[in-house]
């Protein structure tokens, strides 16, 4: 099934982006589930056997730390032991108690997922990572907190109650928990059904109870430009043009490149405006150098090597046994 776009999720792409984008929460309902991972995908990841660490955690809303070899075992390869695999049986053992099963950049290792995070992403202009959650009836994976990421949740199976919160009341906001003194307006109390999806704005504080069932979403987190970015950035911007030897030989050739350096940079400065800026930061969040398109697949490539196609090597019985003559010709001229 085709990944929904944004517009499936939401509606009207400009009301939305107009009356809710990074102001407030809400719940939509579309027609049709959004998530392309649920139980069956989680059950053929444990089934394929290399889920592991740090892909999988365990994780409880009373602070307690749940150590990976409480949800993992070790395997023995080519004589060598490896730990951080997926234990079923232990993660099953764990959510009965009440534990919450956090899969991370789901993303990276499911290929229907990555091609929905990179729809989104081209659609908002923004970089998106898909993290997926399941929760048994009562149970809280995390406490009240903020993440530094819109988000939308695909719920996809069981009910959860959902409670999100009003924005930082300053700009010098950190996510994470809440600390215990600070108190939030309450903004929205919804339980989800299978189907919904709930959007959550940056900053906004929220927490997740398991209502029925086991409650699974995938979460959709969006992260959009930091400080950090913009002075990287501006960094980038300010070099553009400047050829200078990269290791200036000497105290008279150092301070020629300061002088360059400095000069290049304030002629710079004067042409760069914050819709120059703003723009590049971006562009360089949204690039996914760790997610890089296919090009070529194992079985192409082995329908190629049998057809003998332009561009690909074979190593079939002739070039076996060229070599080998070439071998042993090479062989007799040295005596």
């Amino acid at each position: 099934m085709e990944s929904p776009t944004l517009a499936g999720w939401v509606g009207h792409v400009e009301d939305f982006a107009a009356r809710r984008w990074q102001r407030e929460p809400a719940v939509f309902t579309p027609g049709t589930l959004a998530s392309p991972f649920g139980l069956d995908e989680l059950d053929a990841a444990f089934d394929g056997g290399l889920l592991r660490t740090p892909y999988l955690e365990m994780v409880r809303s009373d602070k307690v730390v749940v150590p990976p070899e409480a949800f993992t075992t070790s395997r023995v390869v080519n004589g060598t032991t490896h730990h951080g695999f997926a234990d079923r049986a232990k993660v099953v053992a764990l959510l009965r108690s009440g534990a919450t099963l956090l899969l991370r950049r789901v993303d990276q290792w499911h290929r229907p997922t990555a091609d929905l995070v990179a729809r989104l992403s081209e659609e908002i202009d923004r970089r998106v990572e898909a993290f997926f959650f399941l929760t048994p009836a009562g149970g809280q994976g995390l406490a009240v907190h903020r993440d530094d990421a819109d988000v939308f949740v695909l719920q996809v199976a069981g009910r959860k109650t959902w409670y999100v919160h009003d924005a930082p009341a300053v700009a010098d906001w950190s996510p994470g928990e809440l600390p215990d003194g600070e108190r939030s307006p309450r903004l929205l109390h919804r339980v989800l059904e299978p189907g919904d999806v709930l959007y959550v704005p940056r900053g906004f504080a929220h927490r997740a109870v398991g209502a029925a069932g086991l409650s699974a979403h995938l979460s959709l987190t969006i992260r959009d430009i930091s400080l950090q970015d913009l002075r990287t950035a501006l960094e980038r911007l300010l070099s553009e043009g400047l050829d200078l030897p990269a290791r200036p030989l000497g105290e008279a050739a150092i301070t020629d490149a300061c002088a360059t350096l400095l000069g290049h940079a304030r002629a710079r400065l004067d042409a760069i405006g914050p819709e120059d800026l703003r723009p590049a930061a971006r562009a360089a969040r949204t690039r996914r150098p760790d997610a890089p398109p296919v090009t070529e697949t194992f079985a192409g490539t082995a329908r190629d090597w049998e057809t003998g196609a332009p561009g690909t090597r074979r190593a079939g019985p002739a070039s076996v046994s060229g070599a080998w003559r070439r071998l042993r010709d090479a062989a007799r001229t040295a005596r």
